[in-house]
């Protein structure tokens, strides 16, 4: 696909070098795009999968040998300037970009019995009003006539309920609203924006138990991996998808709740 190079994306919340930030990076690169991503090794350090702090940057080498420039930038995005930060950043080592994966999220297990202001505060920062304030700063800096891409992360909240999950499922569930609603404000700018929900994803959190539970759910009878979402964000963000916008495409492998 000639026609991607020079392209610059953005990628928010790629870590670890398991997770799907990090596959869709590699996919990108391959393809020829010039790489941009952020990363929070504060609260990875807490989640169970835990992270080595030198992740990011064997991510960043390892994109460079393909061949396309790549930065990248440690970034809270419940700090409420980090999105204009980020943009400026990108513009700075980069030059204007062409797509935006808004990948970051922040998960936390809860219910309606211990879930706290502070808590949900935190996610609705990260998953509601860093994914729509950023999107919102690309779009109005967005210089092109055509070719803008935005594309979220969700989680299938509209799938069925996700019990222990309470604000992770409430503020994941407003993307799928966002994700309809800006793809009609950005077409006039020649900007599709959709979202994509992976499934269930192996990126190194499953346990064996999990995973025998799991398995018999998806009729190919494995797991989602990083690489399946990667390999559909990398078809949406090219010049042949230029034609779907305002989808919430369930790129999971069959999977039957």
């Amino acid at each position: 696909m000639n026609q991607l190079k020079d392209k610059i994306a953005i990628i928010t919340g790629v870590s670890r070098l398991k997770g799907i930030g990090a596959a869709i990076c590699k996919e990108l690169a391959e393809t020829s795009y010039h790489i941009f991503f952020t990363y929070w090794t504060e609260y990875d350090k807490k989640m169970p999968w835990s992270i080595k702090l030198d992740e990011p940057l064997k991510l960043k080498e390892e994109l460079m040998q393909k061949g396309v420039k790549v930065s990248c930038m440690e970034l809270d995005l419940t700090e409420q300037d980090a999105p204009e930060r980020l943009l400026i950043s990108v513009v700075d080592q980069l030059g204007y970009p062409d797509i935006l994966i808004n990948n970051a999220a922040y998960s936390t297990n809860n219910d309606f019995s211990n879930l706290t202001a502070e808590v949900l505060d935190k996610h609705y920062m990260v998953n509601v009003r860093a994914t729509t304030l950023l999107s919102g700063i690309f779009a109005q800096r967005f210089d092109k006539k055509s070719g803008g891409r935005i594309v979220n992360i969700t989680s299938g909240q509209f799938q069925g309920p996700m019990p222990g999950e309470l604000a992770y499922a409430t503020t994941k569930g407003a993307v799928d609203a966002l994700t309809i609603t800006l793809s009609a404000e950005l077409a006039p700018l020649g900007i599709t924006v959709n979202a994509i929900n992976p499934g269930p994803t192996d990126t190194g959190w499953m346990t064996e138990e999990i995973k025998t539970q799991l398995k018999p759910m998806f009729p190919f009878g494995r797991m989602g991996e990083p690489k399946d979402v990667a390999k559909t964000i990398k078809f949406l963000v090219s010049d042949e998808a230029d034609w779907i916008t305002g989808q919430i495409i369930h790129s999971e492998g069959g999977f039957k709740r």
